[in-house]
């Protein structure tokens, strides 16, 4: 039988979807109910990643505050380290980098060497596209718009499974409405929007299924196809582990308090996942509003409350997961970066380079990684931007390989033959 993922593969399929809102339907508590559940599962690593889909602006997340062609450049948007200054001090990292000073939640973790942040990064592939540059990036081949799975994906299936070790439904999760092209391709994944109310993600419609459907109980009887039950068992099965918790009355651990926020909800319900034991080891989640192109905002504003969402959300997820870091690594990624001049309307336009975060007590942390060069025109890319000096796929790959032990780059990045950068410890 072709399977879900292998159906996906062989043609453009409209994407679906069945929310379960109100709580789980009776017949599919009832089967839940009527099968042994399986376990328990031997404990994995866990990799999470967040995509700040926009482009974020890495030179105001992370300034290279010593540079004065970046100050004169972005003489409403300049943030200094220095004390005293008018506008609230970046927090001097090195005495080269300062990180923005709503993020001071990631301070103590860059202090405590579990934070490394990569400046520079971003794709080979020059486009200023959002949706090209995601798209490249989540398939991870930057000049292959025909790649069918993403990268994600194929780093699903080089986990190691087989028959006795097998994966559980929980194995690969997108805490998103939809599934994200990153998780694209032949391995079993899984999109929830909310774990309360468990989203079935589905793709296509091959037996002409009446859309109108008042219930999935309705759209479960109305097709005999064996794609589609095949998907429904998956998720029947995911639905009978999550039986056993008490989702909604979750207490995060350590007096962590998780801002009320989408990146903070979904957070906290992939925390929930990885202490539930079920088999969780590749999570995704996204956050929004990263296209700053008009009223960026300094030490306030947009580009503020963004980054101060992000590290407090992240800060709160690690201080709930208490014992269980040793087993996970985080790391944020972004399609591009922002042009390095600020424009008339006190923003920034979509650039080249950007930074990211990799966060877990086996990062070779408390340093800033990558090359960035003095930001007088001649070192900048098309005269605007600051450079792409490390390949997003040589940070990617090494997290992948270094914390789930996959290592096998010329499945995860086929066009790849790069070198990794040292953001792992040996």
């Amino acid at each position: 039988m072709t399977s879900r993922r292998g159906f996906l593969k062989s043609g453009g399929l409209a994407l679906f979807g069945i929310s379960l809102m109100g709580g789980i339907p009776s017949f599919i508590a009832e089967a839940a109910a009527s099968d042994k559940i399986i376990g328990p599962y031997k404990k994995k690593k866990t990799m999470v990643c967040i995509f700040q889909r926009g482009a974020m602006d890495g030179l105001m997340a992370v300034t290279p505050f010593n540079d004065q062609y970046l100050q004169n450049a972005r003489p409403t948007l300049f943030l200094s380290a220095a004390k005293g200054s008018a506008k609230t001090p970046l927090i001097d990292l090195d005495g080269k980098y300062g990180l923005h000073p709503s993020m001071k939640a990631f301070e103590p973790f860059f202090r405590d060497k579990r934070l490394a942040i990569v400046h520079g990064i971003g794709s080979p592939n020059n486009t200023r596209s959002h949706f090209d540059a995601q798209d490249y990036m989540e398939s991870g081949t930057p000049f292959n718009k025909g790649t069918a799975s993403g990268w994600l994906n194929r780093a699903t299936g080089l986990l190691g499974h087989d028959t006795a070790s097998p994966a559980t439904p929980f194995q690969a999760v997108s805490l998103t409405s939809a599934l994200p092209r990153s998780f694209y391709g032949d391995n079993q994944s899984v999109a929830i929007s909310n774990l309360q109310d468990f989203a079935i993600q589905m793709r296509g419609n091959p037996s002409g299924v009446n859309m109108a459907a008042k219930s999935f109980e309705d759209l479960y009887d109305q097709t005999s196809s064996n794609l589609l039950k095949s998907t429904g068992k998956e998720s029947f099965d995911a639905m009978k582990m999550l039986q056993k918790s008490d989702i909604k009355n979750y207490k995060p651990a350590n007096g962590a308090v998780y801002p009320n926020t989408s990146v903070g909800n979904s957070l906290k319900q992939i925390a929930q996942l990885i202490k539930m034991d079920v088999g969780l080891e590749i999570a995704f989640t996204e956050s929004g509003g990263w296209d700053t192109h008009f009223n960026q905002g300094s030490d306030t504003g947009i580009f503020a409350r963004n980054v101060n969402d992000l590290s407090n959300c992240i800060a709160a997820f690690w201080t709930d997961l208490g014992q269980y870091t040793d087993d996970v690594t985080l790391m944020t990624m972004t399609e591009f970066g922002r042009t390095v001049k600020q424009n008339g309307t006190g923003g920034t336009d979509h650039g080249r380079a950007s930074c990211n975060f990799i966060l877990g007590n086996d990062v070779n942390g408390g340093i800033v990684h990558g090359n960035v060069q003095p930001m007088s025109l001649d070192n900048l890319e098309d005269g605007r931007d600051l450079a792409v000096s490390t390949d997003f796929r040589a940070v990617f790959s090494e997290v992948a390989d270094r914390h789930l032990k996959i290592s096998n780059d010329k499945v995860l990045f086929p066009d790849w033959s790069g070198n990794h950068i040292g953001v792992m410890r040996s």
